[in-house]
């Protein structure tokens, strides 16, 4: 069985460092902020070009913390991608404002930005592109569209760990966007054992209120400023990061390695390939079948594991029809109805990759 992603394998150069990393974390007692988490943000900004780094609990939190940071009035409208994780949405929901969904492109699995265009009014205080499957939204060419409305934008980064624009610029850095945010949850290309979560910014003023609201509303202990939340990360789980960052950019380079081989090599016109940008980092490798059913079996009977990302589209959940009615984005229903992710892992063997690109290439 050729898996989707080991952690297991991706590890086990590092493993006795990560274990002695943890092994410190117990002898030393310090389990909450303890001075790896500290190290891990300045770490995790410098690799991004970010002025600022807050580690918190996980992904979805990390966007939830943001838009509260911001102090928006109830119900500002935030513009989001029909085509992301549950996440996205529900961090929209979570902070007491209105979530506005707008479709991807045709060719590519990002937000559509004269959708946007038509989207934008006077209520209109953040929009959140998803970096989605790796591949990168041109914020710049955003930024454009906006044409200094005050509105935000906080980019959801949680796939495109080491990503970078058009230009070379790392995404989650630079000042590009006013938030960028990351979730660290195992599967990642950049995860811990754990839930973990990181935010980026320039700005000093969102940095020192996103590190209260995180920890209960205060930076000094007993000092509390602000309603907050225990949305920490846990000195473990940053201990482990600190020893699989110094890897992200070699694993990165793999992922590029395997796709640029399924790209070339992979042909049969029964499979159609998304359009990836070219500071992509591939979190996923995404292809397209009209007959998935037919195609899964397909690889299960080669013994090819696979994953579904996302076999719903937002407008699809059940949360967002009973509140927000039937709604149809084309380009969403139809990447949710035909994905099909194949593995990505940048373990795997030349072997492993031939025999992939050899069994679909056999796929009627």
């Amino acid at each position: 069985m050729i898996k989707f992603y080991s952690i297991n394998k991706s590890d086990s150069v590092i493993r006795h460092k990560i274990i002695n990393s943890i092994k410190k974390v117990l002898y030393n007692n310090n389990f909450i902020f303890g001075n790896e988490v500290f190290k891990f943000e300045k770490i995790f900004s410098k690799f991004c070009n970010a002025k600022f780094a807050i580690s918190c609990s996980n992904g979805t939190d990390a966007i939830t913390l943001s838009l509260l940071a911001l102090n928006l009035p109830k119900d500002s409208e935030v513009i989001i991608p029909a085509m992301t994780y549950a996440s996205t949405f529900y961090a929209v929901v979570n902070a007491n404002l209105k979530p506005i969904v707008v479709d991807i492109n045709s060719d590519d699995p990002l937000i559509n930005f004269e959708l946007i265009r038509k989207k934008i009014n006077k209520k209109t205080r953040v929009i959140i592109p998803v970096h989605l499957y790796g591949s990168v939204v041109d914020i710049k060419k955003l930024k454009k569209i906006i044409n200094s409305k005050r509105i935000y934008i906080i980019d959801d980064c949680a796939q495109a760990h080491g990503a970078s624009y058009d230009d070379g610029k790392m995404v989650g850095g630079h000042g590009i966007s006013n938030i960028s945010t990351f979730s660290l949850y195992p599967g990642k290309n950049l995860g811990a054992y754990g839930d973990a979560g990181i935010i980026t910014t320039n700005s000093a003023k969102i940095f020192n209120e996103i590190s209260k609201i995180r920890n209960i509303g205060s930076i000094k202990k007993f000092n509390h400023e602000t309603v907050g939340f225990n949305n920490r990360m846990d000195t473990i789980q940053a201990s482990i990061l600190l020893e699989k960052i110094k890897r992200l950019r070699l694993l990165n380079k793999k992922r590029k390695t395997i796709a640029n081989k399924y790209f070339s090599k992979i042909k049969n016109s029964n499979i159609k390939f998304l359009k990836y940008t070219k500071g992509s980092v591939f979190h996923q490798f995404v292809i397209l079948v009209k007959n998935r059913l037919k195609f899964s079996k397909f690889l299960n009977k080669n013994k090819i594991e696979y994953g579904f990302h996302y076999p719903h589209s937002i407008n699809q959940m059940i949360f967002f029809k009973k509140k927000y009615g039937i709604k149809v984005f084309k380009n969403a229903e139809n990447l949710a109805s035909k994905c099909i992710s194949i593995p990505i892992d940048p373990m795997l063997s030349k072997r492993e990759v031939s025999l992939i690109i050899d069994k679909l290439n056999e796929f009627k």
